[in-house]
């Protein structure tokens, strides 16, 4: 095979395809707040497809009927999960808070807190209106103006965040509806010439997605057994809910982390309520996230994904450090199935081994 050679033309070439996928990138980062509401929503319409046709199936029923009533089962599920978590945690943090209560009024021997807090005011009223008038307050207040507006502004974002939420539902509906014809004609938008590689790549992320999906869901699960058995062997508080909270979290890799904030809370509770030593409890519940997430990282995840993906152990472990490092938390949700797609098409594309084991495959005529 005689390798071209390099002319005008082709160096011409290069560099418009170059500039054409810089440009692409940066228009996709321009409108990415508008993108992402749809991209998010094919996403869920993607995992909710199978259930979606299961329903059609089965009841013979409209697609936008099956859509409303798939939606609804899934909302009732996530309701009921909501349900076994939020209002026996809320109930634990207003015992805490009327234990820290009746912790105040004892220790400072007084039996209204709002009366106290008046009574201060008026015999303090001199002093709190000379720090009114300094200028230290006024310091203060600019210093703080700005983290008022950067405040207001996340509430914008979180208003925003919320109408894209529904906008994203309502392009779920409207994928879902007409799903089947949307995933069959998409790679009509490239020329014909490109698209069997479009292709590929998309069977290549197809794939790779169910398999990491399977294999998440697996170890959020067994990581979420693993809790709720910790949790009820030291006698925690909402044992159960707690292990099922942080098995969800885990499906979006490392989340869990954040459960430590309830614990210590909780293990605060649980010292105030039966006088044990706050500090022996919260370590027994960090020796239970210590030991779950050693065996998960060193044995259930190297297991189950690295089966599911096909990934060695070892090779798993290090494409999680470097994604990690790399991008961040971010990194981690995206490395398994990131590092499969490059693998495959390193050696699709540059060692040629998947060609080389067709053609050793072949039976000679």
């Amino acid at each position: 095979m005689t390798e071209k050679p390099i002319t005008f033309d082709r160096v011409v070439r290069w560099v418009g395809t170059g500039l054409l996928i810089i440009g692409i990138i940066l228009l996709l980062n321009r409108l990415s707040h508008v993108l992402l509401p749809f991209f998010v929503a094919w996403f869920f319409a993607y995992l909710l497809y199978p259930m979606v046709k299961f329903v059609e199936r089965r009841l013979h029923l409209p697609r936008a009927l099956s859509i409303i009533i798939a939606l609804i089962v899934v909302i009732a599920i996530i309701s009921g999960i909501v349900y076994l978590i939020i209002p026996p945690m809320i109930e634990q943090f207003e015992k805490l808070g009327n234990l820290a209560t009746d912790y105040i009024q004892k220790s400072a021997h007084i039996t209204s807190i709002p009366g106290a807090f008046s009574e201060w005011i008026t015999d303090n009223e001199h002093e709190i209106q000379q720090f009114f008038k300094s200028k230290d307050f006024s310091d203060g207040m600019k210093a703080i103006m700005p983290e008022l507006f950067n405040f207001l502004g996340q509430t914008y974002s979180v208003i925003v965040s919320v109408i894209a939420s529904f906008i994203a539902l309502l392009y779920m509906f409207f994928i879902l509806l007409d799903y089947e014809y949307l995933t069959d004609n998409w790679i009509r938008i490239f020329p014909k010439k490109n698209r069997p590689f479009w292709q590929e790549l998309a069977k290549d992320v197809e794939r790779e997605l169910n398999n990491y999906i399977r294999g998440q869901g697996l170890v959020a699960l067994i990581m979420g057994v693993l809790f709720c058995i910790g949790f009820t062997i030291i006698d925690f508080p909402m044992a159960i809910g707690l292990g099922i909270m942080i098995g969800l979290m885990d499906l979006v890799p490392y989340l869990h982390t954040f459960a430590l904030i309830p614990t210590v809370l909780l293990a605060l509770l649980k010292a105030a309520d039966t006088g044990q030593s706050f500090w022996v409890i919260l370590i027994m519940a960090l020796l239970v996230f210590i030991i779950v997430q050693l065996i998960c990282d060193m044995v259930v995840t190297p297991k189950v994904m690295g089966k599911a993906m096909g990934l060695n152990p070892a090779i798993l472990l290090l494409s999680l450090s470097v994604w990690g490092a790399l991008l961040g938390f971010i990194g981690l949700i995206i490395a398994l199935p990131l590092t499969t797609l490059l693998i495959a098409y390193y050696q699709r594309y540059v060692t040629k081994d998947s060609e080389n084991e067709v053609e050793e495959g072949t039976p000679v005529g």
